[in-house]
Order: C-alpha cells, then sequence, then structure tokens
C-alpha cells in the first residue's frame, strides 16, 4: 500500500528511515496489514476515536506525575492511534539481549555482595562500586532466594537511524511504567478492534499473573500459598496508579508501611482479621525510606526492623536492597565487559557511546562539546537531572559548565528513525500525518 493512499498520502519521513515504510513508500512486510486497514479509515472515525481514548485516560485517571515541572505535574499517558509495530524478528532480538543483560546484571549484584571477583580481577575501578550511594554495606554476605536481586528490571532502549536499537539505561531499583503499556494496549483493542483484527500481536494482558508468579516463585518459605503484597509509598507517589494497576492485576493487597508491622523477625500485615504473615514485599519505593531503625531514621514510608526479617530469610523484597549501583550511569558503561566478564558473550544490545567524565578526556571531551551531547549526572534515574545540549539555552549550558565533573556522563544525540503520528490542524476532522522520534 503506497503512502500516497488516503491517510499517509502527505507523508513525509523527512529524509530519515521510517520504522514503518523503511527508505520507500511501501509498508513494510509486518506492517502492510495495518497500514491498509488505517489508510481505508474515515478521517472522522481516527478523530473520533482518538477523543474517545483521551477521554477515557482522563477518566480512568491513568496519569504520571512530573516533579520537575511547577506547572503541571499530573499528565494523562500520552497515546496515539497510529501503533508502533515490531517484527516479530525485531522483538526476538530485544527480548535475548534484554534476558542476557538482566542475567548479567544479577550475576554483577550478587558477586558484589558474595566475593567481589569482578572488582578483584581489575574489570570495573572499585571506587565506582563500593563508593556508590546506593552500595548497602548491610547486604554483603547476603544471597536472596535462587540469587535473585533485580526481579524486575527496566531496559530502557533507543532506535538509531541505522534501525539497530541499543540501551540507554538500566532500571534495577524500582522500575516503572509497565501499566501504561498494558493499558496502551487495552485502549488499541477497545478503540480498534477492527484495527488488530486476524493480526497475531503477542499479548500483554498477562502481565501480572506473570508477576505474581515469579514472585511466589522468589518466596522464601515453601510448602504454603505465599502470602505476596505490593508496597507503595501512598497516594502521593508520582506512580501510585501504576501501583493499584499492578496490585489489582496481581490479585495482592496495595499496602504502606502502616500496615505492617515486624515480630520476632516475621513481618505481618495488619487485616481486619488480625495480623497475616507476608512473605513477599514487591516495594516501590527506595531503600532509604524502607526501614527508619536501618536506613532514614526521619522516614514515615517505611517498617521498622524489617531488614532484620529480610536479612534473617523470613521474608523477601523485590526488587533487592542494595541494587542501585548496578543501574549507576558510569557503571552501565562498563555493561559489555560485565556481560564478557560473566557470560563469556558479547553484548546482543549494544551501549550508546558514552563518555565517563571521570576520566579526564573525556571530561574535557564533554565540556568542548556539551552543546552536542545529551549529559546526565550518573546517580539519578527517571530522567531527572539530564541536560540535553542541542536543545539547552546558553544559559542552562552554562550553569551545566559549572556542575559537571567525575559524577556524570555524556552521550552523543542519535538520530533516531521516524514514526508516523496522528496530528490535528485547526478544523478537527481534518488530520494530518507527521513525523515524531
Amino acid at each position: 500500500m503506497g503512502m500516497q493512499n488516503n491517510l499517509f498520502a502527505d507523508y513525509d519521513r523527512g529524509g530519515f528511515y521510517c520504522e514503518m515504510f523503511g527508505t520507500s513508500d511501501k509498508a513494510l512486510a509486518h506492517a502492510r496489514k495495518i497500514v491498509t486497514r488505517l489508510s481505508r479509515m474515515k478521517q472522522s472515525t481516527l478523530r473520533r476515536r482518538a477523543d474517545a481514548t483521551e477521554a477515557e485516560l482522563f477518566n480512568l485517571g491513568i496519569t504520571f506525575t512530573v516533579y520537575s515541572d511547577k506547572d503541571r505535574i499530573d499528565r494523562i499517558l500520552p497515546f496515539d492511534v497510529i501503533p508502533r509495530i515490531l517484527s516479530r524478528k525485531e522483538w526476538a532480538h530485544i527480548e535475548s539481549g534484554s534476558v542476557q543483560r538482566v542475567t548479567a546484571l544479577n550475576h554483577f549484584i550478587h558477586d558484589i555482595y558474595n566475593g567481589q571477583k569482578i572488582l578483584k580481577d581489575g574489570i570495573i575501578p572499585s571506587e565506582l562500586v563500593l563508593g556508590n550511594a546506593n552500595f548497602c554495606k548491610e547486604m554483603i554476605g547476603f544471597s536472596p532466594p535462587h540469587g535473585t536481586y533485580s526481579h524486575i528490571t527496566g531496559v530502557d532502549l533507543v532506535r538509531g537511524g541505522d534501525g539497530e536499537f541499543r540501551v540507554l539505561e538500566d532500571n534495577c531499583r524500582t522500575p516503572s511504567g509497565v501499566s501504561y503499556v498494558v493499558e496502551n494496549r487495552h485502549l488499541m483493542r477497545r478503540a480498534f478492534p477492527d484495527l488488530m483484527d486476524q493480526i497475531d500481536v503477542l499479548p500483554v494482558s498477562d502481565y501480572g499473573s506473570r508477576l505474581r508468579s515469579m514472585l511466589n516463585s522468589v518466596a522464601p518459605v515453601k510448602g504454603r500459598a505465599a502470602r505476596v503484597v505490593l508496597m507503595s509509598p501512598g497516594v502521593f507517589n508520582s506512580a501510585y496508579f501504576e501501583h493499584v494497576f499492578l496490585a489489582r492485576e496481581m490479585g495482592a493487597p496495595l499496602v504502606e508501611g502502616r500496615d505492617m508491622v515486624v515480630h520476632d523477625k516475621v513481618v505481618y500485615m495488619r487485616t481486619t482479621n488480625g495480623l497475616e504473615r507476608v512473605d513477599v514485599i514487591y516495594r516501590r519505593l527506595d531503600d532509604a525510606f524502607l526501614d527508619p531503625t536501618c536506613f532514614n531514621p526521619e522516614s514515615q514510608l517505611g517498617v521498622p526492623h524489617l531488614m532484620q526479617a529480610y536479612l534473617a530469610g523470613n521474608v523477601n523484597i523485590a526488587n533487592a536492597v542494595g541494587t542501585g549501583f548496578a543501574d549507576d550511569k558510569a557503571v552501565y558503561a562498563y555493561m559489555p565487559q560485565i556481560i564478557k566478564y560473566y557470560l563469556d558473550q558479547d553484548a546482543i544490545l549494544p551501549n550508546v557511546d558514552t563518555y565517563s567524565c571521570r576520566d579526564p578526556k573525556m571530561l574535557e571531551y564533554t565540556l568542548a562539546n556539551l552543546d552536542k551531547l545529551v549529559v546526565k549526572p550518573v546517580g539519578e534515574s527517571g530522567g531527572y537531572g539530564v541536560v540535553v545540549g542541542p536543545k539547552a539555552s546558553k544559559a542552562e549550558l552554562a550553569t551545566l559548565r559549572q556542575q559537571v565533573k567525575a559524577n556524570f556522563i555524556g552521550q552523543p544525540r542519535l538520530n533516531c528513525p521516524s514514526v508516523p503520528r496522528l496530528s490535528f490542524g485547526s478544523r478537527r476532522d481534518a488530520p494530518t500525518c507527521a513525523l515524531t522520534s
């Protein structure tokens, strides 16, 4: 189906590789049915369905919070009625690369708390790990069930203009966002049941049951049904919608720290029927707030003596305490070496080129090219503190120049491929196809 047909008549790739059309005016084989069906739809139908999905997002409260935006904090999930389509082959590549990466990360974290062989062998500078604020000395010598530390890992991917997927960063602490993936799919199925009819799309709706099954499998006590809970900081957290969503999908209680208590190194949940033992805590708050008797004494969000129960092996916590050093952006630069060290394999998903400012020459290069690079503080997560040089003002770059030192990295801004999205002009019934990346 050529781009000259209906909806895609005015679509211009702008010279970029397009994930839907490649480099021609014909849809790629795996996207052809979707393009054909979209092209046959009336423009008024697309507009109506787009409006309906946005209204549903608002009514369902599917929001996320941007703490750094003082003018607009709660935002509904961005949604486009034109799906981003990956072929089965592309997804298989992403899946195998992600499995490899997460496996290596878990080996790495286990080694750091049990032997530190990778440091002794000089693969990674010791100070990057042992001097990291997220390294938890209380975890030394401890191994959780199955040696799994990062049970749920977020691997942030970007696709370059050459079509290759690269990893931007890893998230081993409390990664969030999967609920938006599932809700996005639910919205597409409700708004466009005819778009994906008889197309073999891999499912995502079973995420909750798969998550529950995984958490059950790492319960420290066998022989009885495991009690799994999702621990949330509360309603004011940026991802609270997701906490409610995942608890519902798993069929697990949604609790806060005040809902639990520790007796004799065993965790219990307060219920209307009295105390019930807790076996696995899927926690969605940072290490510092988990246990005021072990970490931040001012925390009102945690459970006193939780770490005693954890280290005694009476409860499991996902993700494990002390995983944050593994997703530090300075450590990220060593991921190809980490994969090679533990798995004796080359990385399936390569890193984005990274300039670690702890190296004097790389620091010099980063400072000389601030207007061309994306600069990130190594200890942050969730995109906070990131400065996109090509989009920054002179004043922002001047401020950044004073801040950049060893605990920053620089990365080139990639030329990403284009994907079509639906945009609307002044006439509500006149959609046009525009580029986004």
